[in-house]
């Protein structure tokens, strides 16, 4: 049986007790880089998020931990547990700007990558969610696009998009994001493995070949086909980030089963978008362009049950947008329709 989960901030807010009082039985946290308030929904700093802060720049904490050791990690567990919510998915990352661009200094990133993934596994958690994004991170050319009654959902258009300086003296192409992408993945799944651990890697966001002038490597069903086969083993799959594969295919209830019947869907992104690559915005879960319903029973055909969250939600009525895609009503209401779709399609459990 899928498990319904939610992103959180890894110190309790208001969020934690909502989901839980809604049923939700399961966390996909951030590491602790920075305390948010408690309102607080997601971390003001992207870069932390999504591993681009240089390690020199990564504070450790109280106990002088980094963010992604045992300790550290062992505490954020500890206080999941103690509100009644299973940790299973990190969904962040330690320093990896020079991973994916291939400069100097990458071993040492990897070897503090190494560092959370057998962690992670003495811990019992066991998806690890990253991205293969260099120099840019997920993009969004609007934030705040009235939909349906007025409530606000993020938007991209590609002709928007400004040039994106590349550091001084760097060339990216294609070939080579891939060949920076099998490097790491020779040296850190082997560690995944014997740990226990599932990398599961999300698409670009948006699913572009290119963005502002960078070359992006994820962006297509045959691009995760390319994937699996470049490294393969137990410990490598993917984040089925629904939002991203409905703009890649028109089939996405099929693409589930394609991946799905292969094991590689270790965690899912269960949202909905209207568009294209180039022109979409996102939507409530009830108000997109995909069969949601075709998708869960597609999910329950290849006995998928890991963790699926709502993602990339509207900010509805009286609710500031100072985290576009996080305010707490549009997840709360997300998981509720989850909930109704999975009893639809698995009955209750």
């Amino acid at each position: 049986m899928t498990k319904i989960a939610e992103l959180f901030y890894p110190y309790p807010t208001r969020l934690w007790h909502l989901a839980k009082q809604l049923g939700v039985n399961h966390a996909v946290t951030v590491l602790p880089y920075e305390a948010p308030s408690p309102e607080q929904n997601y971390p003001r700093s992207w870069e932390s998020c999504h591993g681009k802060l240089p390690l020199a720049d990564v504070p450790r904490d109280a106990e002088g931990a980094w963010p992604w050791e045992y300790a550290s990690l062992a505490r954020v567990k500890a206080r999941y547990a103690a509100a009644g919510l299973e940790l299973d998915v990190i969904e962040s990352s330690p320093s990896m700007e020079k991973v994916r661009l291939g400069l100097p200094g990458r071993d040492e990133e990897i070897e503090q990558i190494n560092v959370m993934l057998r962690a992670m596994g003495q811990l019992g958690i066991g998806v690890w969610c990253y991205n293969f994004l260099a120099v840019s991170s997920w993009a969004r050319t609007v934030k705040d696009l009235p939909t349906r009654g007025g409530a606000l959902v993020t938007a991209f258009r590609e002709a928007d998009v400004p040039p994106v300086s590349l550091p001084a003296g760097l060339s990216l192409t294609h070939a080579g994001l891939w060949d920076n992408l099998r490097y790491f993945l020779e040296r850190v799944l082997p560690v995944a493995e014997a740990a226990g651990v599932k990398l599961a890697v999300h698409p670009d966001d948006p699913p572009l070949a290119w963005l502002g002038g960078v070359p992006r490597i994820l962006n297509t069903v045959e691009d995760f086909n390319k994937l699996l086969d470049l490294a393969p083993s137990p410990s490598n799959g993917l984040t089925l980030c629904q939002g991203n594969f409905a703009l890649m295919t028109p089939d996405l209830p099929g693409t589930i089963r394609h991946f799905g019947e292969q094991g590689k869907i270790f965690f899912v992104h269960f949202r909905d978008v209207r568009g294209t690559p180039a022109d979409f915005q996102e939507t409530f879960h009830d108000d997109g362009q995909t069969d949601l319903l075709a998708c869960l029973r597609a999910y329950r055909d290849i006995g998928f049950d890991g963790v699926m969250r709502p993602d990339h939600v509207p900010t509805l009525a009286g609710e500031p947008n100072d985290s576009p895609g996080y305010a707490s009503l549009g997840r709360l209401h997300a998981i509720g329709y989850i909930r109704g779709l999975s009893e639809a399609v698995n009955g209750r459990g």
